[in-house]
């Protein structure tokens, strides 16, 4: 199950990249594609819940949380998604999937200015390896582009803003969620934040062009594939453990690189990338295992709390795994 999911992001990873591409079906408009993503999920996520009833929306949400809270998520969200789309235009995948392994960095600097993370001479450490590797990784690409290193970066700030907002809104907030429920209140707010900038950017360039084309059935497909990666995620830490869905995200990410190298023209992989992005993932990994080393404190109230309420923790790490999607 955790390589079927590695399978199905390298899927969506490469399917993104191909409807954007001018040589292939020569849509070029990432806002567009993103906003079309979440329209689709709002529609999948209503007829579940409201229509088919195959999942029960969870209570707890209120107005005064959905502004503080899921509104802040979903415009993240919607950045995450514009930015990180839109970086496909001017790099290639391999090379972008590179630049997000510094997600980690970006997610503890944040976190602790938050107040959400300690600062630690180890953590330091292990930030410190993932951005050396991530800069050799970047010095061994052939061509590059700054703008589409700037749009990567800025769609990993935004993701980190993203997974920062949504701790706060579970541990603050105490609002837990399953994914669906998530997807439900977030899907529609993204699509919003996303509805304006698409209207006043990329809308004059679709109706002065007609060159673009977009066949239906191509695009149902890929909205699809979207939100069946967001669900294999689900599925993944549901029926085994968020370890599992941390190991197969490494894999996942190797798999996207690989198969990106192998599938696109633009993707040349050099020695000094696959050294540095070796170096990245490592620090990753450590990353990882330091994450999900049990605290010495507060081990006997953890267990109690997750007798008590069975589902939270995988309502937690299903949340925060969500920065998979897209």
């Amino acid at each position: 199950m955790g390589l079927s999911c590695a399978h199905v992001a390298s899927g969506v990873e490469g399917s993104i990249k191909w409807v954007l591409s001018s040589k292939e079906i020569n849509f070029p408009y990432p806002v567009a594609l993103t906003l079309l993503h979440m329209v689709f999920s709002s529609v999948v996520c209503f007829a579940i819940t409201k229509i088919f009833k195959i999942v029960k929306i969870e209570e707890g949400m209120t107005t005064d949380i959905y502004i503080s809270s899921v509104i802040p998520i979903g415009a993240m969200f919607a950045m995450t998604l514009w930015l990180g789309n839109s970086a496909y235009l001017y790099i290639s995948v391999a090379f972008a999937q590179m630049l997000k392994a510094i997600m980690p960095v970006a997610v503890f600097l944040l976190g602790a200015a938050f107040g959400l993370e300690e600062m630690s001479c180890k953590m330091l450490a292990i930030m410190s390896v993932i951005s050396v590797g991530v800069i050799v990784a970047s010095v061994g690409e052939i061509t590059i582009s700054w703008v589409g290193v700037v749009y990567q970066m800025g769609g990993v700030v935004a993701e980190a803003l993203r997974l920062i907002f949504i701790e706060i809104f579970l541990k603050k907030k105490g609002v837990r969620l399953n994914l669906i429920s998530m997807m439900y209140y977030v899907s529609p707010c993204s699509a919003l934040c996303l509805f304006i900038p698409w209207l006043f950017l990329e809308k004059p360039k679709m109706d002065e062009s007609a060159s673009w084309n977009f066949p239906p059935f191509t695009l149902f497909l890929n909205c699809l594939c979207t939100f069946i990666l967001n669900m294999s995620v689900f599925l993944v830490i549901s029926r085994t453990s968020a370890l599992t869905a941390r190991v197969t995200g490494v894999v996942r990410d190797w798999s996207v690189v690989l198969l990106s190298a192998a599938i696109f023209a633009d993707t040349q992989l050099t020695f000094i990338n696959i050294i540095g992005y070796a170096i990245a993932i490592a620090g990753v990994v450590a990353y990882n295992n330091h994450k999900l080393k049990p605290k010495p404190q507060g081990n006997e109230q953890q267990s109690a709390d997750s007798k008590a309420n069975p589902g939270s923790p995988q309502d937690v790490e299903t949340s925060i795994s969500t920065k998979e999607a897209s």
